[in-house]
């Protein structure tokens, strides 16, 4: 099978060290890839919302399946602009079209979907800048903190929490009146608070049935405890030691089972992953966000986690069976820790180059943000490397990672020291 995966960063090297691995591939093309992506493929200088290259490149390579990683292309529609044109719609596309990405490129959209099927999610009320009036009222009826998120996609920055009532109508208006974050805060999603403890659960489905993948919690905050500026992620650990059996079963019965035949009802076809933002509050999962792709850096600790064949899964999720495929796990923990640009998540320099990745034996140092001259690696990104490690707990996964840390470096090299603190 030759594969096409679009995508740049930790997540898409993590799942090119996955379909690297499968007995079913001839040959993997990255688009645009990174230093480590070309470990496991070929990287090809396109960019993944560059439909037009995308189709002239699938055409002349014979590719039989396109694989996307990064939301943006399917929020934008690559799945629909495979199924109109005539010579593509033959090559599968793993990732929903753009109705079903509307799960992730609008959180009104998400909200009032859960509502429509009974997920457990928090209580909520949508703004436009035209009822901002309203929108300081509803505030005003509310408890602090204040969860402030915009509709649509803000690169993981559209979301606000604040526990003082006028901080939180000056970022309505700002969000709203000013455009803060662009289109994507024309609307504003305003929502009860929950207090709990955060998880990542995915599942790979092709429409009808559904296979769930390993679990995992990452770390948002830039700083130690869980402080300072959100981030895309700075480490990631799974399995996730709360989510034991019986949470799991309300999770699938609860949320992930009403969540694909609420498409199926809605007749919204969805193929690819479902990722589910969850935070147990007190034993009972609620559903703080969907993603229509996996996450990152979750993904460095599921696709290690994965003993299945990938391209096996993704060819059922193409072909409408994966209820055929078989999903079988590792039996070890993984723990992921992200070295950072300093500076990062404001501004940071890039162009820095690493040293010691030869080094690195017992560790799988996946790339986020990296490029390449030749031999040479160096940064290219706010997040760089993902640093991702087995063990027989999580403690020692997470050991390990830190000791191959120890041994690469770059100018500026930021980490968190803390990964796990709260579940070790």
């Amino acid at each position: 099978m030759r594969v096409l995966l679009l995508g740049s960063g930790g997540r898409e090297h993590a799942i090119s060290w996955k379909i690297a691995q499968s007995s079913m591939l001839e040959e993997l093309f990255i688009a645009p890839g990174n230093a480590g992506t070309r470990q496991h493929g070929k990287n090809v200088p396109i960019q993944p919302t560059d439909f037009k290259s995308i189709r002239e490149f699938v055409l002349s390579n014979a590719i039989d399946m396109v694989v996307v990683g990064p939301e943006e292309p399917l929020v934008k529609g690559i799945h629909d602009f495979f199924l109109a044109d005539d010579q593509l719609k033959s090559v599968p596309v793993i990732g929903p079209q753009q109705h079903a990405a509307q799960l992730e490129g609008s959180k009104d959209f998400a909200k009032q979907f859960m509502q429509r099927h009974n997920i457990p999610t928090a209580k909520y009320a949508t703004f436009t800048k035209d009822n901002l009036n309203q929108g300081f009222t509803f505030l005003e009826g509310m408890k602090p903190p204040y969860v402030l998120k915009a509709d649509g996609l803000a690169a993981g920055k559209g979301v606000v929490i604040l526990n003082d009532l006028n901080e939180a109508k000056k970022e309505l208006s700002s969000m709203l009146a000013d455009a803060k974050f662009g289109e994507a805060s024309s609307r504003v999603v305003i929502e009860q608070f929950l207090s709990g403890i955060e998880l990542s659960v995915f599942v790979i489905t092709d429409g009808d049935s559904y296979k769930l993948l390993p679990e995992a919690k990452d770390y948002k905050r830039i700083g130690e405890g869980d402080t300072g500026l959100n981030t895309g992620g700075m480490g990631a650990v799974s399995p996730v030691p709360f989510a034991d059996p019986a949470f799991m079963d309300k999770v699938q019965n609860q949320v992930i089972i009403p969540t694909i035949k609420g498409l199926k009802h809605d007749g919204i076809p969805y193929k690819g992953f479902v990722f589910f933002g969850l935070i147990n509050v007190k034993g009972e999962p609620y559903v703080i966000e969907y993603n229509c792709r996996m996450g990152d850096p979750e993904t460095e600790v599921v696709m290690p986690r994965l003993r299945s064949d990938l391209l096996d899964l993704f060819e059922g999720v193409a072909t409408n069976t994966l209820s055929e495929r078989d999903m079988q796990f590792v039996d070890k923990c993984a723990a992921t820790v992200m070295m950072v640009s300093g500076g990062y998540p404001e501004s940071y320099t890039k162009g820095k180059q690493i040293y010691g990745l030869n080094t690195v034996t017992e560790s799988i140092v996946f790339h986020a943000g990296t490029e390449s001259d030749g031999p040479t690696v160096r940064s290219a990104g706010g997040r760089v490397l993902a640093v991702t490690s087995y063990g027989k707990n999580l403690e020692a996964a997470l050991t390990r990672s830190y000791s191959a840390i120890e041994s690469i470096e770059f100018e500026g090299a930021y980490y968190r020291k803390d990964i796990g603190f709260d579940v070790v």
